[in-house]
Formats: structure tokens, C-alpha cells, sequence
């Protein structure tokens, strides 16, 4: 949702992203081995599609994760299970499932954290590596009891808290109760629109996690500002869109039909993942 480390330390990562079998020794160890690789070999770079075709120019651009989505103009919600499915079918890189049942707040009803939990069962049984989720309450404080009883669900699978940090009250005090809770990683702006306008706060994030948790940076991040981002931040993995337009192959255009609200994309055209932007971006590390 928007919206890490290189191919050679994908294996330490995969261990990182072990939920129930890692542990800390695992994470230590890949933290490590990071550290002793150049920076483009130890930056992981997290692609965030919504579409098979997005998915698969992320992986032959030299993406290591993906981080499956739909309806990116609202943010990211729950893709569909046959997208899903097709997806795993198409890639050998880790995938990671958005879990947000609507737009807007992540404040969510019994109703919603029921639909959060039946997807999470979805992700899980379609060969999902991970999932990505997050729950605040009406106070901007973390759900504490349902972010715990959504990642228990999850298990074994690999737990994301999504951008709902960079929309809490105390970022550092959610940071905290998520290592305690043993999630994986966390995705952040540093409570900004972009990456680079809250690299102060990401930076704060990865100095509190001392590696206990990853720290992914979002935002606006691209092929021209992620070296400038890493370097003022400290994270090792990187989350970004990448995107260009495509045109679409209809001939006929029925240009007085709109499909969606009145803030509508164009009819005959959308973005999908750029195979040659994430070779770039991941050229710039």
C-alpha cells in the first residue's frame, strides 16, 4: 500500500519474514549480512501492483517483493482472490496481500474486522507469503487486541502493519506495541504525504527499531529520489509504484459513459508497474 533488501540477501529475508519459525537469531543474522553488502545489493525493493501485468513487469524489473492490491486511487484495498491467485501463479518473488476492507480511516466495525479476517484466510490458502493490515482506534491510538488477533490469524504467514502509523497519534509508541506484538515490518511515510518530506520521522522509526522490526519507507519514492531516502533514513527496504501509463486497445470509445464518481482516471487508459522504473529505481541504489 502507498503504496526491500537485494536478491543476494533475499534468503536472510525470507528468514526475517518467517513469522512463526525466525525469531530473533534469524533476524539478527539477515540484519548482518545487510550490512556487509553495497547498498543496491542490500536495499529490498517492494513493488506495489494492482494487476497481474503490474506483478510481472515488478519481477522482470528486478522487484523482490510485491505487494498485491486494488483500487490504488483510493489508496489500496483487498484484491480479488482470482487476482491473487494469478498472480502467485505468475511470480517467484515473495507476495504480500493488502488486507483493507474499505477507503478512508482504519478505525473498522465488528463487521469489518470479520471481512479483515476472512481474507487473511484467503491470502493464506492462494500461497501468499505475507499480508498487510493495520487497525487504530477512534482515538489514533493502535488496536492493540484486534491488530493481535488479525496477525495470530495470519501466522505463519509474514505480518506488514501498513500507513495507519503515519496517521496515529504517537508513531513511536505504535512502533513499540508492534514489536511486542512481533510483526515483521512496518510501512511509513514518517506521517507525510512523501518519503522524503518525513525522512526525520522514518528516520527516528528505524533508529527506535534497532532492528527488532523493518522499517519500509513509502511515498512518492522513485528512481530519482530513493537514493537520497535511504541514505537519510537508515531503512533497507524501499516500497514504491513505479508506474506509466497504458493506453487502452478499445477502438471504439464511448466518451459520453463514465464508469466512475466525478473524480474519475480517464476512460481509455490506466497505470500498470513499469518494468523499466524498478530497473531504474533499483539501478539508483
Amino acid at each position: 500500500m502507498d503504496s526491500t533488501s537485494g536478491v543476494v540477501v533475499s534468503d536472510g529475508l525470507r528468514a526475517l519474514d518467517g513469522a512463526a519459525g525466525g525469531g530473533d537469531g534469524a533476524r539478527i543474522v539477515a540484519l548482518s549480512f545487510c550490512r556487509e553488502m553495497p547498498m543496491s545489493d542490500s536495499i529490498l525493493v517492494e513493488a506495489c501492483v494492482d494487476s497481474v501485468a503490474s506483478a510481472t513487469a515488478a519481477q522482470a524489473g528486478g522487484a523482490q517483493r510485491v505487494e498485491v492490491c486494488a483500487d490504488l486511487f483510493e489508496g489500496g484495498l483487498t484484491p480479488s482472490a482470482g487476482m491473487i491467485r494469478q498472480i502467485r501463479e505468475r511470480l517467484q518473488i515473495r507476495l504480500h496481500v493488502l488486507i483493507r476492507p474499505r477507503a478512508a480511516d482504519f478505525c473498522y466495525d465488528a463487521d469489518e474486522l470479520a471481512v479483515m479476517a476472512a481474507d487473511i484466510d484467503m491470502a493464506r490458502k492462494l500461497g501468499a507469503d505475507g499480508v498487510v493490515l493495520g487497525v487504530l482506534l477512534p482515538d489514533g491510538c493502535l488496536d492493540r487486541q484486534q491488530t493481535a488477533r488479525l496477525a495470530e490469524r495470519a501466522r505463519p504467514l509474514a505480518v506488514t502493519f501498513h500507513r495507519a502509523i503515519d496517521v496515529a497519534r504517537e508513531p513511536l509508541q505504535v512502533l513499540d506495541q508492534l514489536i511486542e506484538l512481533g510483526l515483521e515490518r512496518v510501512l511509513t511515510s514518517g506521517q507525510e504525504e512523501t518519503a522524503l518530506a518525513g525522512m526525520e520521522t522514518i528516520a527516528a522509526l528505524v533508529e527506535r527499531a534497532a532492528g527488532r522490526i523493518a522499517v519500509m519507507a513509502a511515498g512518492g519514492i522513485d528512481e530519482r529520489n530513493v537514493e537520497r531516502v535511504v541514505a537519510g533514513t537508515g531503512v533497507r527496504e524501499v516500497h514504491a509504484t513505479l508506474r506509466a501509463a497504458t493506453a487502452s486497445r478499445m477502438t471504439y470509445r464511448a466518451v459520453h459513459c463514465g464508469m466512475g464518481g466525478a473524480l474519475r482516471p480517464a476512460e481509455f487508459g490506466w497505470s500498470t508497474t513499469s518494468k523499466d522504473r524498478v530497473e531504474a529505481l533499483r539501478a539508483a541504489l
